[in-house]
């Protein structure tokens, strides 16, 4: 293991339980500081839950993590296995809730990044579309839109590419990984193959104790 960074975060020893359930049992890992990180393990092991801790959803009953994104004031952005888009908004407003802030200028430029990306994922012309009027898979890929083109620090996923065939899969991750680049990245899943499409990455393998 390489020697741990300022902005890297250290999880040690971290257990959860949800009533009779233990979801996690002294668990101990690191996420690299601006590094593509995945989380790989098999369904039903407690990776959602790490996912949540991380994202400052849910609390550890136990055990320390050094850095956690929203105390040190970065900004999150998550997928989680649901798309949660709000259904009655189009594809553009959706994903421009993630940069709700900015000014007339900076959201006509942010429109044009809008309309660069949902080309890039084969929703060219979709801008205006609603959401409940989607697919499966083109929901998804807005979804995961809406996270990268927040330009948060921390990007967190889970099971991000679910859903979609492979060869969707291998366009997205084309869109994805330059605008991944030096970003904080946690990808979740239990598909080793979804775990490639990431490149070189850091592997935290979650094993039953």
């Amino acid at each position: 293991m390489k020697q741990c960074c300022q902005n890297d975060i250290v999880c040690r020893h971290i257990s959860k339980t949800f009533g009779d359930m233990r979801a996690l049992s002294d668990v101990s890992f690191v996420i690299y500081g601006g590094e593509k990180n995945v989380l790989l393990g098999k369904s039903g092991i407690g990776k959602t839950t790490i996912l949540r801790i991380i994202a400052g959803l849910e609390g550890a009953d136990e055990g320390t993590i050094t850095n956690l994104p929203k105390i040190c004031g970065q900004r999150v952005a998550v997928v989680f296995q649901e798309d949660r888009l709000c259904e009655n908004l189009s594809v553009r407003a959706n994903i421009a809730l993630a940069k709700s802030q900015l000014n007339r200028t900076e959201k006509r430029a942010f429109e044009k990044r809008i309309i660069q990306a949902l080309a890039c994922v084969d929703l060219q012309g979709f801008e205006h579309r609603v959401v409940k009027g989607l697919s499966g898979g083109q929901k998804r890929r807005v979804a995961l839109l809406r996270a990268v083109l927040s330009d948060a620090d921390v990007m967190l996923f889970d099971e991000p590419l679910k859903g979609l065939d492979d060869h969707t899969k291998e366009k997205v991750m084309a869109c994805l990984l330059p605008l991944l680049e030096d970003k904080t990245v946690l990808w979740v899943t239990h598909d080793k193959k979804d775990a490639t499409l990431l490149g070189k990455a850091h592997v935290i393998e979650l094993k039953e104790a």
